[in-house]
């Protein structure tokens, strides 16, 4: 296992943003982990577990050790009764996995096609699109504790999932660095097993209208969602981001129906816990949308998106970010999160 130092991460993530960190190692597999525990630099530097690196901004060099998770492997490890059971090692692309399964006629990964990163991001952000989110679809992983030097299985209850969170974002971040995920999928193939599609968000819906129910497939509503991610999202490789930068704020319903009162038209989704406010209608509203402020800006079809025109700083970024939640805040009365991991 060799430790690099020094290490330029711009190539690693999304952004594009030059970063440096003071060490480096990629992992393929459970004994690189174990080798690397016994480095000197591992039990003295702190720790950042990357993935595809699409979902962080760095802000400064890491003085610490980055550790890039790149195990491969999709394998079906049981099927029957129409259900499969499919494991992804946790360096595997996000759509390579999603594409693995529509190939082989198995349903609950299409709604969340095209999310960039790996399958061992996806249970950290608790990824989703479209109404659908990795929880549904999730049945275990495997993590190695940094901190112990041991193997741990967590099961659903286990891993804290909610909005765009789980606990491997909050107590475990830094911790535990998975090595695989298990999903539990609905195998089409199997006779007798119906294919209910999730399209409660409208524009889904609209794309996959003209389409008979008995034609409806879950590639076919892979092929919407691309379709409408590539229309409204930039390409990371041709224009720096790291997709939704804010999450979708959750408010009082008491507070949406004041709000309503004053904008009539405003899009919102009812959850448990309050009404659920598109943020980039948010931020369009306040007049961020397409709008490019130095090297950085809003994306000119969706205003969620910030994005590096090149070669925009981590201060640029973070910048124009504090000004469209502040924009928002005096505007709306709603507080902006990041979806985004600020380091």
């Amino acid at each position: 296992m060799k430790i690099e130092e020094h290490y330029p991460l711009k190539h690693l993530n999304t952004f594009g943003v030059d970063a440096t960190a003071r060490y480096f190692a990629e992992v393929r597999s459970a004994d690189d982990l174990l080798e690397l525990v016994r480095h000197a630099e591992f039990r003295q530097a702190k720790k950042l577990i990357l993935g595809g690196g699409s979902n962080i901004l760095f802000t400064q060099p890491f003085d610490g050790l980055v550790i890039r998770i790149a195990i491969p492997g999709i394998e079906l490890t049981a099927h029957g009764a129409g259900v499969a059971k499919v494991r992804a090692g946790a360096g595997v692309n996000w759509q390579d996995l999603v594409d693995w399964t529509l190939d082989r006629n198995l349903a609950g990964l299409e709604n969340l096609s095209l999310i960039p990163g790996t399958a061992g991001a996806a249970p950290v952000q608790n990824i989703g699109a479209y109404g659908a989110e990795f929880k549904d679809v999730f049945e275990e992983l495997q993590a190695f504790d940094l901190e112990t030097g041991d193997m741990r299985t967590f099961i659903l209850k286990e891993c804290g999932f909610g909005y765009r969170t789980s606990v491997f974002k909050n107590e475990f971040r830094g911790r535990h660095v998975i090595l695989s995920v298990s999903l539990r999928l609905l195998d089409l193939s199997t006779n007798g097993t119906a294919f209910r599609p999730v399209t409660v968000y409208g524009e889904l819906g609209k794309r996959i209208e003209g389409i008979p129910s008995g034609e409806l497939t879950p590639r076919s509503v892979s092929e919407a969602v691309i379709a409408i991610r590539r229309a409204k999202l930039p390409d990371p490789k041709r224009l720096g981001n790291a997709g939704s930068f804010f999450k979708n704020p959750v408010i009082p319903a008491a507070q949406a129906q004041a709000l309503l009162s004053a904008y009539p038209g405003m899009p919102r989704f009812t959850e448990p816990n309050g009404v659920k406010i598109p943020a980039g209608w948010l931020i369009e509203q306040c007049g961020w949308k397409g709008k490019r402020v130095g090297n950085a800006g809003c994306h000119e079809h969706q205003a969620l998106v910030l994005v590096n025109y090149g070669p925009a700083t981590a201060k640029e970024i973070l910048g124009l970010a504090y000004n469209i939640q502040r924009s928002v805040r005096e505007k709306f009365g709603i507080d902006l999160m990041p979806e985004v991991n600020i380091v």
